[in-house]
This record gives C-alpha cells, sequence and structure tokens, in this order.
C-alpha cells in the first residue's frame, strides 16, 4: 500500500528536510529524520519516506508531500493523529491519503510554489520574526515585480544555482513569478517544474538589489543570460522562504491545494 501524506513544519529548529547519513548531535535533527522516527512507531516497523522536494535548515513547509509503501494497515485518520502526537511541535501531519502505485512525491509533481516573505520597515519585528526576513531600506515591489517577468519560461538557472547545487543541469521552466506589497510586508511568490538549490533564495537576493534602487530591473534578465552567479545578489537568509507545496495531476485524488 502506498501513502500520501501532508507534512507542515516550522524549519527553524531543523537541519533541514534530508536525513543524515549519521545520527547528530541533539539538536541536530532533520524533518524527515523525526517524521521517520514517528511513523516507525506507529508502523511498529521501519517507515522510510520520499518528499516532493527537500527543504534547505531554517526552510519552512506549508504543504510539503510525502509518501511511504507499508504492509500495516492504519486508517488515514490513525496516520494523521498518530504520527503527529509523537512528532516535535514544529511538524503536523496535516492530511492521509491511500494512492495508487504510480504515485510519486517528487517525480509526479508537475510544480512546485514557493513563498518569501519580506518585512519592509525601519524597525526589525518582533513578532513573526521567524517567518520573515527584514529589509530596512524601502523596496519598490512594483520594480521587482516588473524585473522579475525576465526570469519566466525556460530557462538556464545557472546564475541562481548554488556552487553545491548537485542537479545535473540547470535548466527549469519557471511558469509564474511575482512580487507583491501587502502593508509593510513585500512578498514574492514563484512556480516552477522544480528548483535548484537555493534557487528562490538567489533570485530574491538580487530583486532586493532592484527593489533599494542599487540595480536597474533590466540586470535581472542579463545575469539569467549570463550565467555567472558570482555576479548576481548574495543569497536571501532562509527565515523568510516557505514551501507552499507541490502540484499533481487531479487523477491522483489528493486535496486542491496539492493539484494542479
Amino acid at each position: 500500500m502506498r501513502i500520501a501524506l501532508g507534512v507542515e513544519y516550522d524549519g527553524g529548529g531543523f537541519l533541514g528536510w534530508q536525513r543524515l547519513s549519521k545520527p547528530g548531535e541533539p539538536g541536530e535533527e532533520t524533518v524527515q529524520q523525526a517524521l521517520e522516527t514517528a511513523l516507525s512507531f506507529v508502523a511498529n516497523t521501519q517507515v522510510d519516506t520520499i518528499c516532493a522536494g527537500r527543504t534547505d535548515a531554517g526552510v519552512h513547509a506549508v504543504c510539503q508531500v510525502v509518501h511511504f509503501d507499508t504492509d500495516v494497515h492504519r486508517d488515514p485518520r490513525g496516520w494523521v493523529l498518530g504520527t503527529t502526537s509523537r512528532l516535535p511541535p514544529a511538524i503536523s501531519i496535516r492530511w492521509c491519503v491511500p494512492v495508487a502505485d504510480d504515485f510519486h512525491a517528487r517525480f509526479s509533481a508537475v510544480a512546485r510554489r514557493y513563498r518569501y516573505r519580506i518585512l519592509n520597515r525601519a524597525v526589525r519585528p518582533a513578532l513573526a520574526r521567524q517567518y520573515l526576513t527584514w529589509e530596512r531600506l524601502p523596496l519598490d515591489a512594483d520594480a521587482m515585480h516588473a524585473a522579475a517577468q525576465a526570469l519566466v519560461g525556460e530557462h538556464d538557472f545557472s546564475a541562481f544555482r548554488t556552487v553545491h547545487c548537485q542537479a545535473p543541469h540547470a535548466r527549469r521552466d519557471l511558469q509564474e513569478i511575482t512580487v507583491v506589497r501587502r502593508e509593510d510586508e513585500v512578498i514574492v511568490e514563484v512556480q516552477a517544474n522544480a528548483f535548484l538549490h537555493h534557487m528562490v533564495r538567489n533570485i530574491v537576493g538580487s530583486l532586493l538589489l532592484v527593489g533599494r534602487g542599487e540595480r536597474p530591473g533590466a540586470w535581472i534578465a542579463e545575469l539569467l543570460a549570463g550565467l555567472d552567479r558570482t555576479v548576481a545578489g548574495p543569497t536571501a537568509p532562509p527565515t523568510g522562504l516557505g514551501f507552499l507545496g507541490p502540484r499533481y495531476p487531479a487523477r491522483f485524488g489528493l486535496p486542491s491545494e496539492v493539484t494542479a
């Protein structure tokens, strides 16, 4: 039996999603380790998970999707409540759906979506600071949005990938990117078929330079064409980044928030 889960987590206290090859010291846990430990307790046998997209240390997820295979029979409510009861407070199972054997959390996804939140005011935040990046200089969200449209489409995103990225190539189809201001927040949302390591944070880091007026809007298109990470903006902090979730074909019968 193949099971899909929707997982919500605050990544601030974890070393990212991926399970470590060796157990870490106390306080050095990953989200995958915590989730598999809880699932294995409920199943009374080892459970291994595969996720839609790995997140870095400090990055949050509104709806990470994972799947696992098991011969153990539990109803969906049992998987949700039983597993969540064994998880740390920063992780919660939102839903559970039995899926067809050809469903794959990573390879069946047709898109993935991220949101980056920037608090744009003169004074640093006291509330919700673990979910925001603070920028004290005024940002022109309209200029950021206009510049970002050069990234839409299928391109080589080498200028926005980390040197540690292990992807075999840098071509990605960026389907949509928006930058909007909502009072003191500037919000960047990006959807693509897949993302490179640090791709969203590197895009945001460059857009911030445009928003502050330090670079012209046309500079983003120049960066994309130049394929040179060393001349792009700095990597934006992880705290403002949240994985909204992947998107799957409707035939898999998953909740609407992760259905294309």
